[in-house]
């Protein structure tokens, strides 16, 4: 019997894993394309996954067995101790399994920790995840909430705000919502289903700010994250319109991103933004000294002119 499920990566939320778990192994995938088979050894014979926490975040006894993609298996070379025959075995097992598996597998990461509104307690960040109640009181449980930073998702700051020397986008939204948060900052467990967004913020993060200059960061912030908010599952038709729109100018994100989509609300834009895609990683490079070569009168003809004169 195999468990399929995806869980979001947090905090902060920068995409969701794959996992498929068998009796004494699991698959796992950042892309839903190339996966890594791991195997659990030591004193669990027989018991399987169950008398561990379920959940990727947690497990860090498994061994690395094989790698597969595009449905061909690369075994890793695996400790002396270990049965070859059994560890094969349950490479073999994954293989065929994900051969047909249909990606992304349902989210399980069903246990959300929230930091809450200052004022009112409703949920205003979501910190953390996990797909077991068990694992709820192992998680560094902090009333803090971080944003994707700027080294791994650029937010560029305008003329302006560059003049002005403006801290990134991704810091002024942190900042925005730690003072939302209060003095003395909250954060509380909840269980709900992803498609439950009437009290919760469908995108992680409240965006009902008071002023027009936090409003305006904050959907800065969520329109630079759009191809990696598009891995949520449960979004309102709505919401993933706005998202898919905002994506069409990350374009070699969205290709990157798209097996992981759970839906797509118009097939025609998200054919054109991954040929987009393509054909930006088909197009050679040009180099600044390369582009400024071909903008300057011909090298070569003014080198001659010179040995003429």
């Amino acid at each position: 019997m195999i468990r399929a499920y995806s869980q979001r990566l947090l905090p902060p939320f920068s995409g969701v894993v794959l996992i498929a778990e068998s009796d004494r192994a699991r698959a796992q995938s950042f892309d839903g394309l190339s996966w890594e088979i791991q195997y659990l050894p030591g004193s669990h014979q027989g018991n399987g996954l169950d008398r561990r926490v379920p959940g990727y975040a947690m497990d860090r006894s498994f061994i690395r067995a094989a790698h597969v993609q595009d449905q061909q298996v690369t075994p890793y070379v695996l400790p002396a101790h270990l049965d070859s025959t059994e560890v094969n075995g349950c490479i073999e097992e994954l293989a065929e399994f994900l051969a047909t598996a249909k990606v992304p597998f349902p989210a399980a990461d069903i246990y959300e920790y929230w930091l809450l509104d200052g004022l009112d307690d409703s949920p205003l960040a979501l910190i953390l995840s996990c797909c077991d109640e068990s694992q709820m009181s192992t998680l560094p449980a902090r009333a803090e909430w971080t944003a994707l930073p700027h080294s791994k998702m650029s937010v560029e700051n305008t003329a302006q705000e560059q003049t002005g020397n403006e801290p990134p986008v991704n810091h002024r939204i942190q900042r925005m919502v730690a003072r939302r948060s209060g003095s003395t900052p909250r954060a509380a467990w909840f269980k709900r289903r992803h498609d439950d967004t009437e009290d919760f913020p469908a995108l992680l993060v409240r965006e009902d700010w008071q002023s027009t200059p936090d409003h305006e960061v904050c959907q800065r912030y969520l329109s630079r994250k759009a191809p990696r908010l598009l891995m949520l599952q449960g979004l309102s038709q709505q919401d993933r319109e706005r998202m898919e729109v905002a994506a069409k100018s990350y374009a070699m994100e969205v290709d990157q991103y798209f097996p992981l989509y759970p839906e797509v609300n118009d097939q025609h834009r998200m054919s054109a933004i991954r040929v987009e895609a393509r054909l930006r990683r088909d197009t050679p490079q040009v180099t600044k000294v390369e582009s400024k070569q071909k903008t300057s009168p011909d090298t070569a003809f003014s080198k001659d002119m010179r040995i003429l004169e």
